[in-house]
């Protein structure tokens, strides 16, 4: 058994949908989150940008005792996670868009891919979209101006559906059947997503699987807690209460870091 708390860090409240789903099938373990919302987004910034907050945030958890760290950002995971698996002797967790998933269900052969910059612009999301997308069509998307929005706790209005009517109905035009969700903020957004792309788009978030390959290699390096009752401490670098509107449902300590 091992106490040591899992620690998730993403570049604001967006990777409380990937802890959500680490919690509910983990309820055990102890947790660390880091919201860096100071310096969201990070799809906007340069490559060196991203990896060096990256690391930034590895130490802060490293300095908390985490014995496996979650990058629950798809920009920073696809800039910055081989680099750490290298740096860091412990194992890392990292998010991509699931476009294998989409691209072998796909009946139309045309899925969309809803990413920031610096998710679609890596080398990682780049090889990944070319080894799984054979035969298919692939629609690239940028949501700017969506994660400032979920950050501060706009999930839905007008200025959300105007921006997503924006970047999903030439997609739909082209005739997607499969929408990959590429950053951990945008699950927030599903209810209005679905209501513009109705039905016959199914939407795919990386959540469910990146919880499940979490436990996975917790067993495998005999790092799993067991039957203790966990705690959770949340911490954001810019404004906590941004932070605790995703967390009402749940019993955990938020507090402003100055980080």
């Amino acid at each position: 058994m091992n106490l040591q708390p899992i620690g998730i860090f993403d570049s604001g409240v967006g990777g409380t949908s990937i802890w959500k789903e680490i919690h509910k099938l983990l309820p055990n373990e102890d947790t660390i989150y880091l919201a860096d919302s100071k310096n969201a987004p990070y799809g906007e910034k340069s490559a060196d940008e991203i990896l060096n907050l990256s690391i930034k945030n590895t130490e802060f958890l490293l300095n908390l005792g985490c014995k496996i760290i979650v990058i629950a950002c798809n920009t920073a995971t696809t800039n910055a996670i081989a680099y750490l698996r290298k740096t860091y002797d412990i194992p890392f967790i990292g998010i991509e868009p699931a476009i294998k998933p989409a691209a072998l269900n796909s009946k139309s052969k045309t899925i969309g891919v809803l990413a920031t910059k610096g998710t679609l612009t890596s080398a990682l999301f780049n090889t990944t979209s070319k080894n799984y997308s054979e035969g298919i069509t692939v629609i690239d998307q940028d949501g700017e101006g969506l994660v400032p929005l979920i950050e501060s706790g706009k999930v839905n209005g007008v200025e959300v559906r105007n921006l997503l009517l924006k970047y999903l109905n030439p997609m739909i035009h082209q005739g997607i059947d499969y929408l990959v969700l590429g950053c951990t903020h945008y699950p927030y957004l599903i209810p209005v997503i679905q209501e513009i792309v109705s039905d016959k788009v199914t939407i795919i978030d990386s959540g469910e699987a990146v919880a499940k390959h979490t436990k996975s290699i917790l067993e495998k390096f005999k790092l799993s807690a067991s039957d203790q009752l966990s705690k959770h401490q949340f911490y954001s670098n810019k404004n906590a209460d941004e932070l605790k509107y995703f967390l009402t449902d749940y019993e955990v300590s938020v507090d402003f870091l100055d980080f």
